[in-house]
């Protein structure tokens, strides 16, 4: 039996389960509310399936664009003044060498994280077997292949330069005295990861995708905001006994079922089924992560939809939303390639955080720990503009 001084405190708890129950009663039924409606919008709905089945199998590869400050990691276990001066070649504009270290499981991870876009490893002995030119000297470039296309550009680059440099060390009078075969050589071998017969149709399938995944987290929110204006009937859900921030939370919550959906469509079906693009990571954490963006790009959908009186309106707020997020994220082009005023800026693109997010768990098998930072980076943002959405929409009808 209870102690009397208990009652009062059993009696708010259950009081507190009880609002709770009720606050999402409500939104479910705005959530139940948003399907049946977009399924009505015959258009709207064209647009969902198509963006998630067809537009995948028809997307294209991406253009290729110069190697600029490629990140490279190196593993030097020679020490010797030959590495070092092939190290020194390996310079910018075309790579950045962020680590010169001895321990390969640091750069392992780097590699995996996509922090590093190759390792180049200099074994034991490097420059004794070029000095003495009885057989090629080994190297050997691990290179993340996720990124296809970037991976050769490395490949290409990093071949011409290697070349260059072994042909700096032939002297005239090498050459003229010494038969072909023995002449200094490097022989370097190419390992890539990831991505191992560096197939396009990975990336540029996988990069679609997050294209359309953006499109629809902001775009469907914000039609489903839109559409109440436009009908007139934003004011009897204002009046009725919702509040703003349930109002919002439906609409958010009831698109990002439909955006998980899309994508489960668009993965298991189209990408995994019908086009062998591999899915190495764990399921639920992936989709876990879709969710999240969902809703980091459906504040913005919400924010967009404050500032549009109809569909057509929302249609350009959402088009001019959509393309710096995308132009930022790094998909379809490379960071290291952009001004450095420029690169401070992409931290305000969700999407470029969700993209090694989603190439590091569907190509590298990531798990939690390798995108925890991308993922905190996306949900502060995700809170600032959901914050700066709801905020905006009761100020416009207060």
């Amino acid at each position: 039996m209870l102690r009397p001084s208990f009652k009062p405190t059993m009696r708010k708890l259950a009081l507190v389960a009880a609002a709770y129950r009720r606050w999402g009663r409500q939104v479910m039924a705005i959530i139940v509310k948003e399907w049946r409606q977009l399924l009505r919008d015959r258009a709207l709905l064209s647009f969902v399936i198509f963006i998630f089945s067809l537009d995948i199998l028809l997307a294209a590869g991406a253009p290729g664009f110069d190697l600029h400050m490629a990140r490279l990691g190196v593993i030097d276990r020679d020490h010797s003044l030959a590495a070092r001066d092939l190290i020194y070649r390996l310079r910018a504009p075309y790579f950045d060498v962020r680590a010169v270290v001895d321990d390969a499981l640091v750069l392992e991870r780097l590699l995996e994280r996509g922090q590093l876009r190759a390792v180049l490893i200099i074994p034991h002995g490097f420059e004794r077997t070029l000095v003495q030119a009885r057989q090629p000297a080994d190297l050997q470039l691990v290179i993340d292949a996720s990124n296809s296309n970037l991976a050769y550009l490395v490949t290409s680059y990093s071949e011409r330069i290697i070349g260059q440099w072994t042909a700096t060390r032939q002297s005239p009078v090498a050459v003229a005295t010494l038969r072909p075969g023995g002449l200094p050589q490097v022989r370097l071998q190419i390992h890539t990861r990831f991505n191992a017969d560096l197939r396009e149709l990975w990336f540029s399938t996988i990069s679609e995708l997050l294209t359309m995944i953006t499109v629809a987290s902001i775009l469907l929110p914000a039609a489903a905001l839109t559409r109440e204006k436009e009908r007139g009937t934003i004011e009897q859900l204002l009046v009725s006994p919702l509040t703003p921030l349930q109002i919002v939370s439906g609409k958010i919550i009831a698109m990002v079922v439909v955006t998980l959906l899309g994508s489960a469509v668009a993965i298991g079906v189209v990408m995994h089924g019908l086009l062998d693009v591999p899915f190495r990571g764990q399921v639920v954490l992936f989709f876990a992560m879709v969710a999240l963006y969902a809703m980091t790009c459906a504040g913005l959908g919400i924010l967009a939809a404050t500032f549009a009186r109809n569909s057509g309106q929302v249609g350009l707020i959402v088009l001019l939303l959509v393309m710096p997020i995308i132009l930022l994220s790094g998909t379809w082009n490379y960071i290291e390639s952009m001004p450095n005023w420029l690169q401070v800026l992409i931290e305000l693109s969700p999407l470029h955080h969700f993209v090694p997010i989603t190439y590091g768990i569907l190509l590298k098998g990531a798990d939690a720990a390798a995108i925890a930072l991308p993922a905190v980076k996306m949900t502060l943002l995700g809170a600032g503009f959901l914050v700066l959405g709801v905020a905006r929409f009761k100020r416009q009808f207060r």
